[in-house]
């Protein structure tokens, strides 16, 4: 039995302005090559297929067209729903996509053993077990009480998230020991999820995902599945040291951040492989790096050399199949330079790059901020606390930041105005 195991592919994402069609394109056509050369028996996509749960018709395109490319594979598919997915919205078409070959699991089901199926290889034999768990919304999990403190509501909602779990890999190892009984082979179980795990490395394009209630899931909780195919967090990685619970991580960078030191994305989806009475095999498949990214740091100088390296536009010219390279330059000069735009347009105006995100570097905001790490709540005013969270800001345009300063002090002066109102 062959699996293929992959999340937050994110599609109909616009990145600064840009689609990223092309690339998400490029990745289903090397994902079902692979697909093909490693005879795969099932695909798992654990979460957020889409960006948003209400994602551009381009978007949709290009899920249904997979679907059915997948369908003449002849491997499985089996989608689990994320927490940027719209239950509602992959619901919708889960009978119908059933008829090609595709399972959809949008949120919870009627009871966490319905989550517990048996799937078969390319033969028609079956070959695992799986417990296809989705994000789970915590009202689908707990209901909140008068007087519950926030440490109260954290514990609950793991608690009820690790019941879940192992109520639904309980009827797993059940229909494990029937079919033993039967056939006196075994079957592996393989768990799915979308959530934070304790110490998981996250990226700037993942966001808050039990907010105010659960920072991360111990994996500690998990049942004990042969395999736990995770989704949420963008990087791909092992949880808590374990062969057998992973991140695939988010097959093209979503942000920045995602990239390496040497300006790498390093995507993979996993690769899981188990043969009668032998050990399970895990391995990444490496992606392909689509449209070229880059992030460029220093003072104006050390990126003007850096600019240099690239390069000439050219519109005949086969530099990438993607275009033109996506920059992040963050500028180290601790001066405020009025005219940092129009000297970064310069720079690489003549060169086959795009610079999409331009920022300064925070040294001088974080020093005064260590400084001011002492302060309390009742020592600040109103209006100090926000110029606080302003500092925290990259602001280019100085008006811009004025601009909202002076919209802060109105509308504190509306609300002081309306207290003064309500006391008369």
């Amino acid at each position: 039995m062959r699996i293929i195991h992959t999340s937050d592919w994110h599609l109909g994402q616009h990145f600064f302005g840009k689609s990223r069609a092309a690339e998400h394109q490029a990745f289903m056509a090397w994902l079902l090559e692979q697909i093909e050369h490693y005879q795969v028996d099932a695909l798992i996509i654990a979460g957020d297929i889409f960006d948003t749960g209400t994602p551009p018709s381009y978007a949709r395109t290009l899920y249904n067209q997979f679907i059915v490319q997948m369908q003449q594979s002849g491997c499985q598919l089996i989608i689990l729903g994320g927490n940027h997915d719209s239950v509602s919205m992959l619901g919708e078409s889960k009978e119908l996509l059933a008829c090609l070959n595709t399972l959809v699991i949008p949120g919870a089901l009627s009871t966490p053993a319905d989550h517990a199926f048996e799937i078969t290889n390319r033969q028609g034999e079956p070959g695992a077990i799986v417990c296809g768990l989705p994000f789970l919304r915590p009202r689908e999990l707990t209901q909140s009480q008068v007087g519950e403190s926030a440490k109260d509501k954290q514990a609950k909602l793991g608690n009820a998230i690790a019941e879940y779990y192992q109520a639904s890999f309980e009827q797993a190892t059940q229909l494990k020991l029937q079919h033993q009984a039967l056939t006196g082979k075994t079957l592996p179980i393989i768990a799915t999820g979308h959530l934070t795990t304790v110490g998981a490395s996250t990226s700037e394009s993942v966001r808050d995902i039990y907010i105010g209630s659960l920072d991360a899931f111990n994996a500690n909780l998990f049942p004990s599945a042969d395999y736990i195919a995770l989704g949420h967090i963008h990087r791909s990685q092992k949880v808590a040291k374990t062969e057998h619970i992973r991140y695939s991580g988010s097959p093209i960078a979503l942000s920045f951040d995602e990239l390496s030191r040497d300006n790498q994305a390093d995507k993979s989806v996993v690769l899981v492989q188990w043969e009668q009475d032998k050990q399970m095999q895990v391995n990444t498949l490496d992606i392909p790096m689509f449209q070229p990214m880059q992030m460029l740091k220093g003072n104006l100088t050390q990126i003007a050399a850096q600019v240099a390296q690239f390069a000439d536009y050219s519109e005949s010219s086969p530099s990438a199949s993607f275009g033109n390279t996506w920059l992040s330059i963050e500028v180290t000069e601790q001066d405020y330079l009025s005219d940092l735009q129009s000297r970064i347009i310069e720079l690489t105006q003549h060169k086959a790059i795009e610079v999409l995100q331009l920022k300064r570097a925070r040294a001088k905001r974080k020093s005064l901020m260590q400084s001011q790490k002492n302060e309390t709540l009742s020592e600040l005013s109103v209006k100090e606390v926000f110029q606080r969270r302003i500092m925290q800001e990259q602001f280019d345009d100085e008006v811009f930041k004025q601009r909202i300063m002076t919209k802060f002090d109105q509308l504190q002066q509306a609300v002081e105005l309306a207290q003064q109102a309500e006391h008369k």
